[in-house]
């Protein structure tokens, strides 16, 4: 079995390499059972992922979502990756939880940008410092010309961290002191925080915007409000989204957001001709996760393993 700790899993997810292994799977698909959740205590939420290729590939996640960890100078997502024979479930590798979502995730997200943002697209603000919001601005490289990279984060200190770090990358990274001002500049926003209550607005946003919504994963998180909606074509990783996420069950709930403004998921983003859309129409694409994303990461790796 092989053993991936952090840094070989890493290794082992270029996102060039990521993004259209992601495209296949969703594309393909495979057996993804309901997730199941788990509230640790006041602090923790644990969630358990199963996915399987029948007779291919077994895997499983135990990943654990600690929104304190940030105070506590750790990552906010932990957990392991397990890999199996699905015939014999024999063991095949295990990986590290953490940094396999966080690629996977940012990933998916510019599966969907590949499909749903303008192909001029060239400013980015990036909404939080953690460990997916230092990797949109290299996921959504690969397939958008992104020249021009903004970090905003409710502690300004994260945010010049995380934008220094970019700027060691090769980026033209820099840190915003004024969201909305940043949001009126951008041409895709990518939001990734732990958020309770909405930090964007609809009406700080130019025509022809490109929203990534990643991190509210249960009914009471959001990161944007009714606003952002308004006239927005909306798409979604998969169905559980409109079961889990406050992003979209507020403003469905209000009306800001209607039925008819839900386009499709990312598998229909695969299997069909991207969208035509007119330069100035706004797209939403809002991710919960999936397992099937962490079954196609985990076959990635350990097929590179196998090889090497």
């Amino acid at each position: 079995m092989h053993v991936l700790d952090a840094a070989a899993t890493r290794a082992a997810l270029p996102f060039a390499a990521l993004i259209p292994a992601l495209a296949r799977m969703f594309a393909a698909g495979c057996e993804v059972p309901p997730r199941h959740v788990h509230q640790v205590g006041a602090g923790l939420v644990s969630l358990v992922m199963p996915a399987w290729l029948p007779d291919r590939y077994y895997g499983v996640k135990v990943v654990n979502v600690a929104a304190g960890n940030a105070a506590r100078g750790l990552p906010g997502v932990l957990g392991s990756y397990q890999l199996f024979d699905a015939a014999t479930g024999a063991p095949l590798a295990m990986l590290d939880g953490g940094e396999l979502t966080a690629r996977r995730t940012a990933a998916a997200s510019a599966l969907a940008a590949s499909r749903l943002a303008r192909a001029d697209a060239r400013r980015l603000l990036v909404v939080g410092a953690g460990a997916i919001a230092a990797l949109a601005p290299h996921a959504l490289g690969e397939v958008l010309p992104i020249a021009e990279v903004e970090v905003w984060a409710r502690r300004a200190g994260a945010a010049q961290a995380l934008a220094a770090r970019l700027r060691a990358d090769g980026l033209d990274a820099r840190a915003a002191t004024d969201l909305a001002e940043a949001a009126a500049r951008a041409d895709i926003v990518s939001c990734a925080t732990h958020a309770f209550e909405p930090l964007l607005r609809g009406e700080w946003l130019a025509p022809g915007v490109h929203l990534d919504l990643v991190g509210s994963f249960t009914p009471a998180m959001r990161e944007c409000d009714d606003g952002c909606f308004a006239g927005a074509h909306v798409w979604i990783d998969t169905d559980e989204a409109l079961a889990k996420s406050g992003e979209l069950l507020a403003p469905l709930a209000s009306g800001a957001l209607s039925r008819a403004q839900l386009k499709g998921t990312l598998r229909d983003l695969c299997v069909a001709p991207a969208p035509v859309l007119d330069a100035s129409a706004r797209t939403i694409f809002k991710s919960v996760g999936t397992a099937l994303e962490d079954l196609a990461a985990a076959i990635l790796a350990a097929e590179g393993q196998a090889r090497t």
